[in-house]
């Protein structure tokens, strides 16, 4: 083998970050190399909810179907159980992942997508094909060890595991997409802050078989979960089941006291664990691999250092809760790889690529303290039933009795296990703004001088659309053909578009003036009676904010650039002004 390679873009790590980098720089023909140091992809089911904003990615890269086809769909997802026991009595249900009516109506009007229970272990091999497919070249059992940095580029130390040589990469940038305990971001001295393996506590995953069809079949979930004695997951007494496979590949997620160190269980512990937590040892059990983790609650403050630019857990390291993790990472790389493009091929200057940490690294920061926050929702639920935190068997039993105390005292608890349940949904599919409301500011966002309009309803609960420029394209239905096809269905494909009405045709010129002066693809879409795209419903006209005469510049990752209200000649110029200010040619 060669002491030294070369490529444009050098990948470190083939999770969801990585892959996705991956399978888009490919596809903007930009050459990569990607490498993981473990042998495969995730041989653990791992993160699992596929949000509405990923399912678009995938949609934008042809991927959406097949990735279905391998999903657990939405209706499967949403009756989360809180009982003693799976076989036992229940506490009550919340609707998770957006089933209760009129959540799955704001679902409906979102997103051309939904939901869908996509565990790492399918996703990511997906990806790593699709990326492979489209060029990339694919690397496993490569470790990466080190980097300098030049003026011209990187150059990277990698160490073959096969062939046990280790050799040089020179590239262009390195994307550092290795985890949580990322060498690359370390090397880079990115700053971070929080903490990592926080709390007395930390948990235990034991993957199981076992065929629970006929208590799950008739309340479908992907987490069921158990109310126990002892100290479950985070330091209280919860114990989850999350379904892998409906109803035969499970996972069961315990808890343990850190200070007692990491356990090391058997094979027949882990049967015993299950099956107290099924409520019965009536049901075969196959218990598969165990792991253990913490919690942690950390982000970088910055994610890029000179031609470094870390994403995924590297940069944002958190609790599972609100499904965050993958959604977060596949977005991060949505977010660079057509901006790393552009400045490849010379049609965008280096200073395009700093606004990935001005849009991102709020991000980070938001969802990592996003996800804590929704841990602190479940010892309220424990509160209500008058438990402690690490309940006994015989506190537990004693709270089943009041529980059901047919007082005015038991009435108040009632209700206040009811309020503490339903408070559990901001981490169960409840954030639905924390998923898609994001709004940024930076060089590649061109303002139009409107003020910021807010949120009418709480940001993190729910989505509000808007066409102000840093937000993402809302999407609605259109017609092509008298088909139906979303307006996020116009744009992508690591390309700039332009919206416009029927009376904005003056738009398309201008567009093609701004395509051949700065030698960029820039597609127009002409939105109205007699042609391609038609507002059958009314809905374009509704959400767009602007004229008919007016234009939206949508960037290739669906985030609007530039708005124009009509198609005067003030505004007509100010096309090719806003193209080079995003572009870094002003």
């Amino acid at each position: 083998m060669s002491n030294s390679a070369e490529t444009d873009v050098l990948i470190v790590g083939a999770g969801p970050a990585g892959a996705m980098s991956a399978a888009l720089l490919a596809g903007l023909g930009v050459r990569s190399l990607m490498i993981n140091r473990r042998r495969s992809t995730s041989t653990g089911p791992r993160s699992h909810i596929t949000n509405q904003r990923t399912m678009e990615i995938l949609r934008d890269l042809g991927l959406e179907e097949s990735a279905k086809s391998l999903s657990v769909p939405k209706e499967y997802m949403g009756e989360h159980v809180y009982a003693a026991s799976l076989a036992g009595e229940e506490f009550g249900r919340i609707p998770a992942w957006a089933s209760h009516p009129q959540a799955h109506a704001e679902h409906e009007l979102a997103s051309p997508t939904r939901y869908c229970d996509l565990p790492q272990l399918y996703f990511e091999p997906l990806l790593v094909s699709e990326a492979a497919l489209r060029g990339a070249d694919v690397r496993f059992l490569t470790e990466y060890l080190g980097h300098f940095e030049d003026q011209d580029g990187v150059t990277a130390r990698l160490f073959d595991h096969v062939s046990g040589v280790e050799y040089e990469v020179r590239a262009k940038y390195i994307i550092g997409a290795d985890g949580a305990r990322s060498l690359v971001a370390q090397n880079a001295g990115l700053p971070f802050e929080g903490q990592m393996g926080i709390g007395d506590s930390g948990s235990i995953n034991i993957e199981f078989s076992a065929d629970l069809s006929s208590l799950c079949e008739h309340r479908k979930g992907d987490m069921y979960w158990m109310f126990r004695a002892g100290s479950g997951i985070n330091g209280v007494g919860v114990a989850a089941l999350r379904m892998i496979r409906p109803w035969n590949k499970w996972m069961c997620v315990w808890g343990y006291e850190k200070s007692k160190g990491t356990p090391e269980i058997t094979k027949e512990e882990a049967k015993k664990i299950i099956h107290e937590i099924i409520g019965t040892d009536e049901i075969p059990v196959e218990v598969g691999p165990i792991s253990t983790w913490t919690i942690n609650q950390q982000y970088a403050v910055r994610n890029t250092a000179g031609r470094v630019f870390c994403m995924g857990d590297a940069v944002h390291r958190h609790t599972p809760m609100g499904g965050l993790g993958l959604n977060t990472s596949v977005q991060d790389a949505y977010n660079l790889s057509w901006k790393i493009a552009l400045v490849l091929k010379g049609k965008a200057a280096p200073t395009l690529l700093d606004s990935y940490d001005a849009e991102r690294s709020p991000v980070a920061k938001q969802i990592v303290e996003r996800a804590y926050k929704s841990l602190s929702t479940f010892p309220p639920v424990f509160e209500a039933l008058c438990l402690p935190p690490v309940p006994t068997e015989a506190e537990m039993a004693e709270a089943l009795v009041r529980l059901k105390d047919a007082s005015e005292e038991g009435a108040k608890r009632r209700a206040a296990l009811r309020k503490a349940m339903d408070a559990t949904i901001i981490g169960l599919g409840g954030g639905h703004g924390v998923e898609l409301n994001q709004r940024y500011v930076s060089r590649a966002v061109f303002p139009d001088g409107t003020p910021d309009p807010g949120f009418v309803r709480d940001k993190e609960f729910f989505y509000q659309s808007s066409t102000r420029p840093g937000a993402h394209l809302p999407h609605v239905w259109l017609t092509e053909n008298q088909r139906r096809i979303s307006t996020l269905d116009l744009c992508g494909k690591g390309r700039f578009t332009l919206l416009t009405g029927l009376s904005g045709i003056a738009w398309k010129h201008e567009a093609e003036r701004v395509s051949q002066s700065l030698g960029i693809d820039l597609k127009v879409c002409v939105i109205g009676p007699g042609q391609a795209f038609v507002d059958t419903y009314g809905e374009y006209a509704n959400i767009s904010e602007i004229d008919e005469s007016g234009a939206l510049l949508v960037r290739p990752d669906m985030f609007i650039a530039f708005r124009a209200k009509d198609a005067s000649q003030k505004s007509l110029e100010q096309l090719i002004v806003a193209m080079r200010n995003i572009l870094g040619r002003a």
